[in-house]
């Protein structure tokens, strides 16, 4: 196939209709008008204050794109030419030459016209009118109601367009619109190449191994499914295969192949478990002996579904790979920016890397946004990230009429044709809460709405998958116990989402009550870092309940719920810069305490994909990265209790028996008891070491524990009562040692941290090359380490301290104007 992309020489204005004296602007393709207004100094930044009006407004306007172009000769020569849109959002009338080639209304489409007698052989001029999403979904609403989240612009689910673009309760309403992946000729000579299926058969399974490398002796049959479309039917037509190892060697099937033997495969394992080998897989179409169209991707050979099986808790629900169930870890992915032409390779790779470094195993990508670009899933491929993909449905039900039927079915084909291929995809789910939700009758409007839920997700879905793609585990919502609103939100059986902890008020030692199969959503709100405040802020604004800062705040009681539980929590924060390090610790210690409980719950427990990963733009949000790719408390917090090998401690105090110090006075329980988590597939011999310390922290008793952890296990230590422990200013430090290496660590006190009698800890620091030694005088709680622009990632931060020194290195950022400090400071 012969391609020439159309990226350059393009232009846009308000359309004739609209505004029919505009002028024409340079246009950058891929791109979008908000980008376009934006370059062109034609919009304000619509990130900043209160913008986010206005640029809605812009969207109720349509707009011209047009490009003139020259075929290249040799393209002009093939016996067919398409045009190739792989992304337009969203309603858009493509014309030629003044012909119009047809309209597009789905923007998570490819869409390709057939332009072989329209194209020319000198100038050609290309326009494409994208027609307003705003008018568009209020008129078809009008015709037809279809609800969702009342976060986004009503009539939404009637546009296949990514949700969150109208509006969520972390995003604004910024509807944007235009050419925003690809667009290219293709030239095609005699046949091309639609598509290609690999099934991958495995000679055994993992479970029957020893060990991750048992397989090197195996062999794995690839099959192999050649789609092709005929341009001249009477050509004979063949395909040979060639497959290159991770090592760079290269064997070559000939004579269209379809099953071919790979001796002695590595296997691709998802972060933790082992490595990431990847073979390159290249199928070329010969027309007679000319080579007409290549096919060309990678993949990871390996065996990957959910494993479902009865047992005494219920129903398990696990990642199996190679026939190892893993403990999932890891957090929810939306889109990286309201503009997705911003979203570039580099910076997604800046994100997954970062996961990662957070030992992430397993994304979840949310059903409100997009279906990522190729490079997303290669980079998961890559770090050994197990991506749950859902397609894009989201709290919402629709209106599924014949040409809505149509529509959706060959998105679901064009993406799932699209991403089958990649090790790294984990399952397929048909929606985000909209099994839970629609089983409580929100949104729905009438009894074919929720018939239509079933049509969708339990049969549409299932039956395309069936064709396209066998291989991949499907879930048809989450959360979900398996379909037909079978209890979907069921804590003994599939996924669930868990808010009652956040939403529902309750405190973080509710987590505590629940032993979920999969918890794929929990969450807890903060703030971002100040120096993110002040991008889209003034001075004036920097109040949590200021108008500004509630335009940057989508859920609408949250602010207030972060002040009800500060209130629990800390002392009232002295200034505004306080009060943002507050919320963060607040989150992190929520979420810490839920995923500690279901680590040490392994078994029962599967997994931990917390809310959420990421912001769409600079805002309050439950975000662990920040839209300026900050880090927040949480993400450190991640990396700790995500470890592969860690300590946690399941402690009683006044969090779990009563926080109403006015209460009746009375005994209660305060106790520890710690235990030790292993995900990976080899057997540890560990020593766990713990001090009962005074706020100065002198040691005042200290044990010392040898301890097994079997692979893929937790284990318990005993508990040990400490019914002297002075609450206001006695804790516990906890510590894992991997024969002399220190590995993981934690504390624990017994009062709450606003009744904690904290010294004042001097925290002082040093710089020596890429290291910071943090020095502090007494025991000092998450301790943070900031620079002048609040933008370094270090090897560690917001951690706890006993009296004593401790050593950071700097992954990023330049460690200039430092600053410190920890719970002490909330006052």
């Amino acid at each position: 196939m012969n391609v020439q992309k159309l990226h350059n020489n393009w232009k846009m204005k308000k359309s004739m209709a609209s505004a029919p004296e505009t002028e024409f602007l340079p246009a950058k393709v891929p791109g979008s008008v908000y980008n376009d207004l934006i370059l062109n100094n034609k919009m304000d930044d619509p990130f900043w204050r209160d913008n986010e009006n206005a640029a809605l407004a812009l969207m109720e306007e349509d707009y011209e794109y047009r490009c003139a172009f020259t075929p290249k000769k040799d393209l002009l020569e093939s016996d067919a030419v398409l045009l190739r849109c792989e992304g337009l959002d969203t309603l858009a009338d493509v014309y030629l030459n003044g012909t119009l080639l047809g309209s597009a209304n789905n923007m998570h489409r490819t869409w390709k016209f057939d332009v072989t007698g329209t194209i020319t052989g000198g100038e050609n001029n290309l326009c494409i009118i994208f027609h307003s999403p705003n008018r568009f979904v209020r008129e078809a609403y009008a015709k037809v109601r279809t609800d969702g989240t009342q976060d986004a612009l009503e009539g939404f689910p009637q546009l296949r367009k990514a949700h969150c673009m109208f509006g969520w309760d972390w995003g604004p309403r910024l509807p944007d619109a235009g050419i925003w992946r690809n667009i290219m000729l293709a030239g095609v000579n005699a046949a091309l190449i639609e598509d290609v299926y690999i099934i991958q058969r495995h000679t055994s399974q993992a479970a029957e191994a020893a060990d991750a490398h048992s397989f090197r002796d195996r062999a794995v049959s690839l099959d192999f499914r050649v789609n092709v479309s005929k341009i001249k039917k009477d050509c004979d037509f063949s395909w040979e295969i060639n497959i290159t190892s991770p090592e760079g060697k290269t064997e070559t099937y000939r004579g269209s192949p379809t099953t071919v033997c790979i001796e002695n495969p590595r296997l691709w394992w998802p972060r933790g478990f082992g490595g990431q080998p990847l073979y390159t897989v290249r199928v070329t179409l010969y027309a007679g002996s000319a080579a007409v169209d290549t096919w060309e991707r990678r993949i990871g050979l390996r065996t990957m579904t959910i494993r479902r099986e009865k047992d005494k808790w219920g129903e398990s629900f696990a990642h199996e790979v190679n026939g190892i169930s893993i403990f999932a870890m890891g957090a929810n992915y939306i889109p990286e920016d309201n503009i997705f032409s911003r979203i570039t390779k580099e910076r997604t790779r800046r994100l997954l890397e970062q996961c990662a470094t957070a030992n992430f195993n397993v994304i979840r990508v949310w059903g409100g946004g997009y279906y990522p670009d190729d490079f997303f899933y290669d980079i998961c491929d890559e770090l050994g990230l197990v991506v749950w993909q859902d397609f894009m449905f989201a709290c919402a039900v629709y209106d599924l009429s014949d040409d809505f039927d149509a529509n959706i079915r060959a998105e679901i084909t064009d993406n799932v044709r699209r991403l089958r291929h990649h090790a790294s995809l984990g399952l397929w789910c048909g929606n985000n809460e909209m099994e839970m939700f629609v089983d409580k009758g929100y949104w729905v409007s009438s009894a074919k709405q929720k018939a239509d839920y079933i049509k969708m997700y339990e049969y549409i879905f299932p039956q395309i998958l069936a064709k396209e793609d066998p291989g991949t585990f499907y879930w048809p919502a989450s959360p979900s116990s398996g379909g037909s609103f079978d209890e979907p939100n069921d804590p003994a059986r599939g996924d669930v989402h868990y808010w009652d902890v956040w939403h529902g008020n309750k405190p973080f030692s509710e987590y505590r009550k629940f032993f979920f199969r999969y918890v794929s959503e929990f969450g807890f709100q903060s703030f971002p870092a100040l120096k993110t405040v002040e991008a889209f802020t003034v001075s004036e604004d920097r109040n949590i309940f200021s108008r500004v800062m509630e335009k940057h705040q989508r859920n609408n009681a949250a602010n207030g719920k972060i002040m009800n539980y500060m209130s629990q929590t800390f002392l009232y924060p002295a200034s505004f810069d306080i009060l943002l390090y507050a919320s963060q610790l607040l989150q992190a210690e929520a979420i810490k305490y839920g995923v500690e409980h279901f680590r040490r719950h392994r078994g029962p427990c599967m997994g931990t994909i917390y809310w959420q990963l990421n912001d769409i733009w600079p805002v309050a949000s439950w975000a662990s990265i920040d839209y300026f790719g900050r880090w927040k408390a949480l993400h450190y917090y991640a990396k700790r209790f995500f470890a592969p090998l860690a300590v946690s401690c399941h402690e009683e105090g006044i969090l779990t028996c009563n926080t109403n110090i006015n209460a009746q006075p009375g005994s209660f329980e305060k106790s520890i008891r710690l235990s030790v988590v292993n995900e990976t597939q080899a057997a540890k011999k560990c020593t766990v070491k713990w001090m009962l310390r005074d706020n100065a922290a002198k040691i005042l008793r200290a044990e010392e524990v040898r301890i097994g952890v079997e692979p893929l296990s937790s284990s318990w230590l005993e508990k040990v009562e400490l019914p002297d422990v002075i609450v206001e200013n006695q804790y516990v430090s906890f510590h894992l040692y991997d024969g002399n290496e220190l590995i993981s660590e934690g504390a624990v006190i017994f009062s709450l941290p606003k009744w904690f009698a904290y010294l004042d800890p001097k925290l002082r620091c040093s710089v020596k090359g890429d290291t910071i030694t943090v020095a502090a005088s007494a025991y000092a709680k998450s301790v943070e380490i900031l620079n002048e622009h609040e933008d370094m990632i270090l090897s560690d931060n917001y951690f706890d301290m006993n009296a004593g020194e401790k050593t950071v290195k700097i992954i990023s950022g330049k460690p200039e104007g430092l600053r410190l400090r920890s719970v002490f400071d909330i006052r």
